[in-house]
């Protein structure tokens, strides 16, 4: 199974849309900066935290960039 056909799997198992491409890219990128700045684990959790704010993940990326400097 690949990881889209995994995540399109979960979506609708919690009743929501997958996300596009677009937010899979920026969710990698918010995932990459919390691991790179800190420890791995900082990853989901951060990708979590946006998710729980409401936060676009671009704007998710843009405020982790400027809250770790």
């Amino acid at each position: 199974m690949t990881a889209r056909e995994w995540i399109d799997g979960f979506a609708a198992a919690i009743g929501l849309e997958p996300p596009d491409d677009a937010t899979v890219e920026q969710l990698l990128t918010l995932a990459g900066e919390a691991a790179h700045r800190s420890e791995r684990t900082a990853a989901p959790i951060a990708c979590w935290l946006a998710g729980r704010a409401g936060l676009d993940p671009a704007a998710a990326v843009a405020l982790a960039q400027r809250a770790t400097n």
